[in-house]
């Protein structure tokens, strides 16, 4: 499973009484493969897995593996305490996705040998291959990377937590397992478009764009940008668009997600507000998203 182009995670869509939208889900999803994304991750980040029950991370896994039609992979999620991972893992399995992306355990600090022994279990437990999320309560040394990368099942590493110098020294240790070459890694953070200069720098090339869910017009570009070493319109972007847009996500936590979802809509998708315990956008901050779209469509020609 080899990934390549911009990395899709769909918003979650819910209905005016809070329940799943399968439909809105669908046409999230169709209009994001026909855009041109290169993969599809489903109830993840973005898509509020936090907020999910397991059986609505299997129906909404269905639905992609439905309207990809293996166009392109779909990945979903799992995490938080072990037994509950483990039945994710399987929800997702019997849903038909190709891999899934493993979130932290839940809370707890755990010892390097613990993460180890949680990814472990977690894998055992599906024949879908792995890509281990390195965020929150779950840092990891380069030696244990390594030996998380050795584990049968685990293709990947997503980063989430931005230590470059600790990065680049779990790719180091990760490629220097035998068998590991065609291990993948992916930046993770909050709008990797910002930080996607640098971890391209040192060998991880794979990002996940929120701003591809509303705004995938600027995302393509940004990353066709980058690939052609078009340094003016990556630094004007980053200056113009990227850069305002993180300063808004910062003002109020949560908004990582919530201004996707308020972005979608107002590309023309009513999607619903997000879940507790997450908080809508103010009629403010939709307002200068929505003038920050205008904008960086106008950079794009879009």
């Amino acid at each position: 499973m080899k990934f390549q182009g911009v990395l899709f995670f769909p918003v979650t869509p819910f209905a005016a009484d809070g329940s799943l939208d399968e439909e809105g889900l669908a046409q999230h999803i169709e209009a994001g493969v026909a855009a041109g994304a290169g993969g599809v991750f489903v109830a993840c980040g973005t898509g509020e897995f936090h907020a999910l029950t397991s059986e609505e991370i299997e129906r909404a896994t269905r639905v992609a593996v439905a309207v990809t039609a293996g166009r392109v992979p779909v990945l979903a999620a799992a995490g938080g305490p072990p037994p509950v991972a483990r039945d994710q893992a399987a929800r997702v399995e019997r849903a038909g996705a190709d891999g899934i992306l493993l979130l932290p355990p839940y809370l707890v600090s755990a010892p390097q040998q613990g993460l180890v022994r949680y990814v472990k279990e977690v894998t055992e437990a599906t024949a879908l291959p792995v890509v281990f999320y390195q965020r929150g309560t779950a840092r990891l040394t380069a030696d244990t990377a390594a030996e998380i990368a050795a584990l049968p099942g685990v293709v990947g590493l997503k980063d989430g937590i931005g230590d470059i110098e600790r990065m680049h020294r779990v790719v180091r240790a990760v490629r220097a397992v035998p068998g590991t070459e065609g291990f993948q890694f992916f930046n993770g953070l909050p709008t990797a478009e910002m930080t996607a200069p640098a971890y391209q720098g040192i060998g991880v090339g794979l990002y996940s764009s929120a701003v591809f869910a509303f705004a995938p017009e600027i995302a393509l570009a940004f990353h066709r940008a980058l690939a052609e070493g078009d340094e003016t319109l990556v630094a004007t972007l980053l200056d113009e668009f990227y850069g305002p847009l993180v300063a808004l996500r910062d003002e109020v936590p949560g908004y990582a997600v919530a201004l996707v979802k308020a972005g979608v809509t107002l590309r023309g998708q009513d999607v619903g507000g997000v879940r507790a315990p997450l908080v809508d956008p103010t009629p403010e901050h939709v307002a200068r998203l929505a003038k920050l779209i205008d904008h960086g469509l106008a950079v794009v020609g879009a």
